[in-house]
This record gives structure tokens, C-alpha cells and sequence, in this order.
């Protein structure tokens, strides 16, 4: 037996509304139905996946717990962030990275402080002007050779 693909991710927040208007603005995901469970919980569709929002009283998200998005358009999600004040400034530095294979990652919070990557496959095709500079991982942390062989998109 093997894992054959990724069905859904679940996150924990502490506003259903506002994690779900947070994920529909940000990111057009929409609602879906989903069962009743003992606490309550929002399915919404995300491509052929779907993201789990189920609501927590008390508890913390891990710091570095995050899932990764691809979009259809990078900048406009770069902008779409900035202006709901969701971009992660503290957990890696800088919210937009390149990664040793030319691909990018932006990470970002939503309203209940899960952390959310974001990714890109080629950097080359992003406007500067729009996202900034943006540091090569392997400028900030030495790679090794093995490392230096990742592929974060392997199609």
C-alpha cells in the first residue's frame, strides 16, 4: 500500500467566518459542504483538493505547520496579501524566496496565524516591480550539492 495523493488539508483557526472570508478573498476558494462534526468545521474547495477549516477555542497553530499553494497568478496574489496585511515578514525574513531550482515561494499568514507558502515554479517570470527583490535561499543558507538538486515542482 502507498499514499497515492493529497485529498485535503485541515487547519486549525478560532473564527470559522473570518478564516473562511480570509480564503475566499485571498484565494477564490469557495465553500463546499461538508458533514457536521463535534466541532465545527468549513470544507472548501481547492482545485481537486479541498482546504479543512475547523474551529479551536484555546489551542495555538504550530509555527513553522503550513500547506503550500500553487496560483494561477503569483503577483496577483502577492498583491492580494500585502493588502490584507497577510504577509509573513518574521518566519523566514523575507515573505518572497527563490529556491535553488529557480522556483519561488511567498509565505504568508491567515487571520487565525497559520502559515501559508505560496509557490511559483519559475522566478524568471515575475515583475520585480510588482513583488520586490527577491534573496535566493542558497545566498542566505549555504546548500549542499544534494540540496542544490531539490525540485519543489517534480512535473
Amino acid at each position: 500500500m502507498k499514499a497515492t495523493g493529497l485529498n485535503h488539508v485541515s487547519i486549525p483557526c478560532r473564527d470559522l467566518d473570518e478564516a473562511e472570508r480570509f480564503y475566499r478573498e485571498a484565494f477564490g476558494l469557495e465553500r463546499i459542504p461538508s458533514p457536521v462534526f463535534r466541532r465545527p468545521v468549513r470544507w472548501l474547495q481547492l482545485g481537486d483538493h479541498q482546504l479543512h477549516l475547523f474551529e479551536v477555542a484555546d489551542e495555538q497553530a504550530l509555527a513553522s505547520q503550513h500547506f503550500g499553494f500553487d496560483v494561477d497568478d503569483f503577483e496577483a496574489a502577492f498583491v492580494k496579501l500585502r493588502e490584507l496585511g497577510a504577509l509573513d515578514l518574521v518566519s523566514h525574513v523575507h515573505p518572497v524566496w527563490e529556491l535553488p531550482d529557480g522556483s519561488v515561494q511567498m509565505y504568508a499568514r491567515d487571520p487565525a496565524g497559520n502559515l501559508i507558502e505560496i509557490d511559483w515554479p519559475d522566478v524568471t517570470t515575475l515583475d520585480r516591480d510588482i513583488v520586490g527583490d527577491i534573496p535566493r535561499r542558497a545566498d542566505d543558507v549555504p546548500q549542499s550539492a544534494e540540496a542544490l538538486t531539490a525540485k519543489l515542482y517534480t512535473s
